[in-house]
């Protein structure tokens, strides 16, 4: 429309002026939601492992690099004058068998040995090899004979000794099978073929999950008392991941101290399941991100991650104007932070800690204040910054507590395992299967945080089992 036609149609038609009025601001309206869902698309689309909870394996291709570490400049591999690692020798009482070989003549004048020449004259050089046997299973028959008695005529069968396993595969073949599916993650059709090829015994898949089942059960108590163990520690880091059973969501709760760890797959990811894994009168201190199912915590009882929060600013400094400064400021206390926390791992200097960290407080305060004001410039912002000062003894609860970390890697390294299971494995099928994988989940993860083999374990507790004996406690 030229300007001459909406000056005549001004002068000249009042109604069709008014008319079109209204839609020159509906049309406005409407730019400004189409703006806004693009800007949103936008964030949605730029979204990688840098500025929100995506893994790294979801990052797209246009993800910028992570930055690496600074070049020492020299090669790979050990440098000159480095001594070197070398595999240890086992003692003499430890080897199963011995092979002597002497030399047959003289490097120097060809010299043939004789008999009464071979003595040492020096120490022999050791050198050790070891090797699988051909057949790694002993298949064991135990045959039950019956006699009839001579005075009444009544057959009677051996029974088998308390000691001997009522199943077909013994108490370390089992919890082999065991180790391979929940420490390893390997398939129940492909842990019929390992057993095959470095075992040589034939294994159905539904002895495989038999077996696995059968451990799970024998775990019940001592699953129990890991339970109790966490509701008591004094500090807990706690996360949470997706789950699947016969299909269906799941969720996949995850506890762990520095030596325990719990397994839970409830319902969902709400306060509630929060409350039974940790208990009702959970009197210790909670490391986990800012998922609102925690909040029923007080904050001086919680510490939020740092990681998540690291990402959360790296997410706000990828936007506009002043969202882009806060997020930058936040960005600079985070690093300033953790240089901070790295020092402290070094000398161990709370009191150096609290100093480093007191104005960095006050710079995070002053930040956060700013930004909850009511402002159009503050709106994609805002309500973080709400959430962070509501939450904020939170924040620093690492600076004058032991033990508490200003991050929650503890808890995601410990589920990391169970994410890759429940991959491989499409979750579980039941509620026996959940409560099955709960407890090897926690008794693999425990048994790694104490450095105790699961292998070992594993074995005393289906030996226990099998014979009606208490189960041995994780020690």
């Amino acid at each position: 429309m030229e300007r001459a036609e909406a000056e005549a149609i001004l002068d000249g038609d009042r109604e069709t002026a008014v008319a079109l009025l209204l839609r020159v601001g509906e049309l406005i309206e409407a730019n400004q939601r189409l703006e806004a869902r693009v800007a949103e698309l936008e964030r949605r689309l730029n979204r990688s492992s840098r500025n929100s909870s995506l893994p790294p394996s979801q990052d797209p291709p246009s993800t910028p690099p992570r930055p690496g570490g600074k070049r020492s400049g020299r090669g790979r591999g050990g440098q000159p004058g480095h001594e070197g690692r070398h595999r240890r020798l086992l003692p003499p009482e430890q080897v199963d068998q011995v092979v002597e070989h002497w030399p047959e003549r003289c490097r120097s004048c060809a010299h043939v040995f004789g008999a009464p020449e071979l003595a040492d004259a020096a120490e022999s050089w050791r050198h050790q090899v070891a090797e699988l046997p051909p057949t790694a299973v002993l298949v064991t028959e135990h045959r039950l004979h019956g006699l009839c008695c001579p005075e009444c005529a009544t057959r009677t069968r051996a029974e088998l000794p308390a000691g001997v396993p009522r199943s077909a595969f013994g108490p370390r073949l089992q919890a082999a099978i065991v180790t391979l599916a929940v420490r390893n993650r390997v398939s129940r059709r492909d842990t019929t073929e390992l057993a095959r090829e470095l075992f040589g015994v034939e294994l159905s898949t539904g002895s495989v999950d038999a077996i696995i089942q059968r451990a799970g059960e024998a775990l019940a108590a001592p699953y129990t008392q890991l339970e109790q163990r966490i509701k008591s520690a004094s500090v807990v880091n706690i996360d949470e991941t997706g789950w699947k059973t016969a299909g269906g969501h799941r969720t996949l709760w995850g506890a762990l101290t520095s030596r325990t760890a719990v397994f839970r797959i409830a319902a969902g990811r709400h306060a509630f399941e929060a409350r039974t894994l940790l208990g009702e009168r959970f009197a210790g201190i909670v490391c986990s991100d800012r998922w609102r199912g925690y909040d029923y915590l007080n904050p001086t009882q919680r510490q939020l991650c740092w990681a998540h929060l690291l990402r959360d600013f790296t997410a706000h400094s990828e936007g506009m104007a002043e969202q882009e400064d806060f997020g930058y400021g936040g960005l600079v206390i985070a690093h300033d932070l953790f240089t901070a926390w790295d020092s402290y791992q070094q000398d161990g200097d709370r009191a150096r800690l609290q100093a480093q960290t007191a104005p960095l407080q006050e710079k995070l305060r002053t930040l956060l204040e700013h930004a909850t004001r009511k402002s159009p410039r503050t709106k994609h912002h805002r309500l973080f910054a709400k959430n962070l000062l509501k939450r904020w003894p939170a924040l620093w609860t690492f600076t004058h507590t032991d033990a508490v970390e200003p991050t929650n890697n503890h808890a995601e390294r410990g589920l990391r395992g169970a994410v890759i299971y429940r991959k491989l494995s499409l979750g579980s099928q039941s509620d026996q299967g959940e409560r099955t994988i709960e407890r090897l989940l926690s008794t693999s993860v425990t048994c790694r945080l104490r450095k105790q083999s699961l292998y070992d374990y594993l074995t005393q507790v289906i030996t226990a089992h099998a014979r009606g004996d208490p189960i041995p406690a994780l020690a």
